[in-house]
């Protein structure tokens, strides 16, 4: 038993990326809608990449921290990068609440920056926490709040959530780069294969 626990250890030492769930689907990249969510870039970049997250993902935020700062500076004004929510309430209890506190920050305009908030407390995330950041920000608190309590945007979180599944999402992270699947956190190196290959 020792010696498999010490495989099983060593696996997870040299594979520092990867997905929350094992991606289930199969079959051909779907046509991704970028719906009305959050997006950095132009609207006309030459390469769009659509994440599906969740904000209790570690993996997610390994992509956050690492790899979008990066993409951001090597490829601005040719990549327009769009974020979609893709809670996994299941194995996640607070993803959905920081999910839907994201859209009440987005309807006042301030979704990067309390975006970054939610990846940089990932292990505080109640509903207590995610109040609080809108104070940190500056964010009018009462219609924060009441926007959160309401579950005003619960249904475009699920909207996000049913869409993904649809594309066959099936765990997180799980990206479209004009439109090709790529499961599990990506590092700027791969990243880039995919979107100079892409490039006019």
């Amino acid at each position: 038993m020792l010696l498999v626990a010490v495989g099983v250890l060593a696996a997870a030492v040299v594979i520092p990326w990867g997905v929350e769930e094992p991606d289930r689907a199969a079959g051909s990249n779907p046509v991704v809608s970028v719906d009305h969510d959050p997006s950095w870039g132009p609207t006309d970049a030459p390469v769009t990449i659509i994440e599906f997250s969740d904000y209790q993902c570690p993996f997610c935020k390994r992509f956050w921290d690492e790899t979008f700062p990066q993409m951001k500076q090597a490829y601005q004004g040719l990549v327009r990068f769009v974020y979609r929510d893709f809670p996994l309430a299941a194995i996640h209890p607070y993803a959905q609440k920081a999910a839907e506190a994201s859209e009440c920050a987005d309807d006042q305009g301030r979704f990067w920056d309390y975006h970054a908030l939610l990846w940089a407390n990932q292990q505080d995330l109640d509903v207590a926490a995610l109040k609080a950041y809108a104070a940190q920000l500056g964010l009018d608190t009462a219609s924060f709040d009441d926007c959160l309590d309401s579950g005003k945007n619960a249904q475009e979180v699920e909207k996000d959530y049913s869409d993904g599944v649809s594309y066959g999402v099936a765990g997180t992270p799980t990206f479209f780069i004009n439109g090709q699947r790529q499961v599990g956190g990506i590092p700027l190196a791969d990243l880039s294969r995919i979107v100079d290959g892409l490039l006019p």
